[in-house]
């Protein structure tokens, strides 16, 4: 059972740990020369495996809980020229790269990628395929709003090697839809995830919880209509209420949020209906993916990573050469975000420079945090001896650099969240709803009085 007093004990403004340093670490003293010189020195750096992201920010509407960098526009010309300078962009990075390196993941997120025409998805794939080693085993991957997606836009996506498909549900429940602007499915989800299937394709579902309209009783209707379709990988995602980053996010405020512990009351009976169901294994605070999956699969081997495309394993994940406006690379020691201004990434992109906006090169102990906090986080368990075998160091240094004590420690173990066994870390089974909490304690540079955060569940 799920103690709901002990996930209200612990949930508080903390990063999400899908990068460390979080983004909000990132500044505009890392340049478009620094991007430059990290990209290069990539090649000989590891993970060898290159992935790549494109950000496709068009949106036709507005959703009101969007968090994300996007433009609500249909301007055929507009799109257009952004299109033509992501291609420039891609030609351009590669131009750094080593391009015998295999590419081992496309990611196409938005913004609302399905937004584009197939044409001009193909015509970005044409290149990528030209000019990378794009090989059978490479996972491309898309995310799609089901608002504005046909099978005649699936076989498309087939045609050009997309073997993953994410889908935006976002909830069943057309009243909530109609609540936050979002636009109701082209045809019904279980057509689309049927028809992905008979293709031998993956298929994720993407939904989000906190939303106005939501309780308890509508989102376990949601999951229970998930599990019965039962795609590959499924993700129950926080709502981030940030109206100081997104002022859109105000009108829900009129619309009524859910209470903390309405909000709460969602996530703990959705995550007991999956892990109940038998059928999924929890990846992380908010994953599921079938046990069959090899994301499942990485996880009780231990082998489970996670970058800005979210969780994959040691095998497939790769550094990270992110295009188009906002995007954010993430590389052996160092990020680079680009601009957010579409005018300004396409002015700089056709001038032939980077677009940078920001960034940040780790120092070497932030790298040391960043391993042990991926390794936690990913797998649920760390076990010094061993990450210190991998990164070439101590275990004693690893300690010394996160300022780890088992003492700092001990009020997780009191709540049962964490259980030490010599020099190993193991989060139970409770303690993955607090896992953001436990990492924090590893961070020495964490400063939430400085930075505003979402709750941490």
């Amino acid at each position: 059972m799920i103690d709901k007093k002990l996930i209200q004990k612990y949930d508080k403004p903390l990063p999400r740990y899908t990068s460390y340093p979080p983004a909000t670490s990132f500044h505009a003293e890392y340049t478009a020369d620094d991007y430059k010189k990290s990209v290069q020195l990539s090649n000989q750096q590891e993970p060898q495996g290159i992935s790549l992201y494109l950000h496709i920010p068009f949106c036709p509407r507005l959703c009101l809980y969007c968090g994300c960098t996007t433009l609500i526009t249909r301007q055929d010309e507009m799109i257009a020229n952004y299109l033509e300078a992501l291609k420039k962009e891609i030609t351009m990075v590669a131009e750094w790269l080593d391009l015998t390196r295999p590419v081992t993941q496309i990611h196409w997120g938005g913004g609302t990628p399905n937004a584009l025409s197939a044409e001009q998805v193909g015509d970005i794939m044409a290149l990528i395929n030209s000019t990378f080693k794009v090989e059978a085993t490479t996972e491309i991957a898309i995310e799609c709003n089901p608002a504005h997606l046909t099978l005649e836009y699936l076989d498309a996506l087939f045609e050009m090697g997309f073997n993953r498909i994410s889908l935006g549900i976002q909830d069943f429940n057309e009243e909530v839809l109609n609540t936050v602007h979002r636009d109701l499915p082209n045809l019904p989800i279980d057509t689309l995830t049927q028809y992905i299937r008979q293709h031998g394709v993956g298929v994720n579902y993407d939904f989000i919880y906190g939303l106005p309209g939501q309780t308890e009783a509508s989102f376990a209707q949601t999951i229970q209509k998930a599990l019965e379709l039962r795609p590959d990988r499924l993700v129950t995602f926080s709502y981030a209420h940030v109206p100081w980053v997104k002022p859109h996010q105000n009108i829900l405020e009129k619309a009524g949020l859910p209470s903390a512990e309405e909000k709460l009351a969602m996530f703990t009976t959705a995550y007991q209906m999956m892990v109940d169901s038998g059928d999924y294994v929890a990846i992380g605070l908010d994953h599921f993916a079938l046990k069959e999956d090899h994301l499942s699969r990485a996880l009780s081997n231990h082998q489970l990573h996670r970058n800005f495309q979210g969780y994959c394993t040691r095998e497939t994940t790769g550094q990270v050469y992110a295009f188009g406006m906002s995007a954010i690379s993430q590389l052996f020691d160092s990020y680079a975000q680009n601009t957010k201004n579409i005018k300004a990434y396409i002015d700089l992109i056709n001038s032939g420079q980077p677009a940078i906006e920001k960034g940040y090169r780790l120092p070497d102990d932030e790298l040391i945090i960043k391993e042990v906090i991926t390794e936690l986080m990913c797998n649920n368990r760390l076990d010094w001896q061993e990450l210190a075998q991998r990164l070439q160091t101590d275990a004693a240094q690893l300690k010394a650099i996160t300022r780890y004590s088992e003492e700092k420690m001990q009020p997780y173990v009191a709540d049962g969240l964490l259980l030490i066994n010599n020099d190993t870390l193991n989060i139970t089974e409770s303690g993955r709803f607090t896992i953001r909490n436990i990492v924090a304690e590893l961070d020495p540079k964490l400063n939430s009085d400085n930075q505003r955060f979402s709750k941490s569940i």
